[in-house]
């Protein structure tokens, strides 16, 4: 039914909900002008209390609508649900935003650092201060520790941030 949100795009967003569950979830509501939670929980067969769950965190970041009837011959309420399509786009946006915010961070974190290691597996590399009071030695294996050159990781972390500012149009 929706043939402007491509299947990739879907993918992501359910990532990010964080399941398989969710993707099948997704796949249904996709298909749907309007649905129940009911109706997805049989479709899917995954237990009606995930499927909710499910639902109320696409609502939370309002990638989902919902309507409310009330049942005439019970009185309960039921739940219509509905993808947002163009509401996809500015979330998936604002998660690039933010995982480009964090990277940015170490970014500047490992450029105003210079750090030291043991080279032994396992063992973490820490940054000058610490290596001074240290007086040098691993705190985990007390073996001497060696200038890190992280010229490598530095590298790496500048693709990615300017691979991420053109995604974003920065």
């Amino acid at each position: 039914m929706l043939t402007f949100v491509d299947e990739e795009t879907l993918r992501k967003v359910a990532e990010v909900v964080g399941s398989e569950d969710a993707i099948k979830v997704i796949e249904i509501l996709k298909d749907s002008n309007e649905i129940t939670d009911d109706e997805i929980a049989n479709k899917t067969e995954i237990r009606l209390n995930t499927v909710r769950k499910i639902l109320y965190k696409l609502y939370d970041h309002s990638l989902v609508s919902l309507r409310r009837s009330r049942d005439e011959n019970t009185g309960w309420f039921i739940f219509h649900w509905k993808l947002q399509p163009d509401q996809l786009e500015g979330f998936i946006l604002n998660q690039k935003r933010r995982v480009l915010e964090k990277l940015q961070t170490r970014l500047n974190y490992e450029k105003s650092h210079d750090f030291y290691y043991c080279h032994t597996p396992g063992c973490k590399r820490v940054p000058f201060e610490e290596a001074m009071e240290l007086v040098f030695r691993c705190p985990t294996c007390t073996k001497p520790l060696m200038h890190f050159d992280n010229s490598k990781i530095i590298e790496i972390l500048n693709k990615k941030v300017e691979q991420l500012r053109k995604e974003l149009g920065e």
